[in-house]
C-alpha cells in the first residue's frame, strides 16, 4: 500500500501553524503575509507582484506553506490552469498570553 502525504492535517492548531511558520525562511513569511494583508485568495501572480519575488521563489514559498498547512489551495474558474491561495489562521503570541 502506498500512502502519500498531503500536507494537510486536521488535526492542526493555530498555535502549531504559527510555531511551523516562525521555522520557515524568510521568503515563505512574506508570501504569507502578502496573503493575510491582502484581499486573498490570491493567484501564484498576484503574489509574486504583490511580494516582489521572482517565479521561483515564490512558487517554492507556496510549497513550504502548503506542506506545513499554512495555506489553503483553491482551483481558479477562470483559468483551471491556476490556483488560487489563501491563508490559515494562525495564533498570534500576544493574543495567545492575553488568554493563558
Amino acid at each position: 500500500m502506498i500512502a502519500f502525504a498531503t500536507g494537510s492535517d486536521p488535526e492542526t492548531t493555530p498555535e502549531q501553524r504559527f510555531e511551523r511558520l516562525v521555522d520557515l525562511p524568510p521568503s515563505a513569511k512574506l508570501v504569507y503575509k502578502v496573503l493575510e494583508s491582502e484581499d486573498a485568495p490570491l493567484t501564484q501572480g498576484q503574489i509574486r507582484d504583490q511580494a516582489l519575488l521572482p517565479a521561483r521563489t515564490t512558487r517554492d514559498a507556496l510549497t513550504k506553506l502548503e506542506d506545513e498547512d499554512l495555506v489553503e489551495e483553491q482551483m481558479y474558474v477562470p483559468d483551471a490552469r491556476k490556483r488560487l491561495y489563501e491563508p490559515r489562521s494562525i495564533a498570534d503570541p500576544e493574543e495567545m498570553e492575553r488568554t493563558a
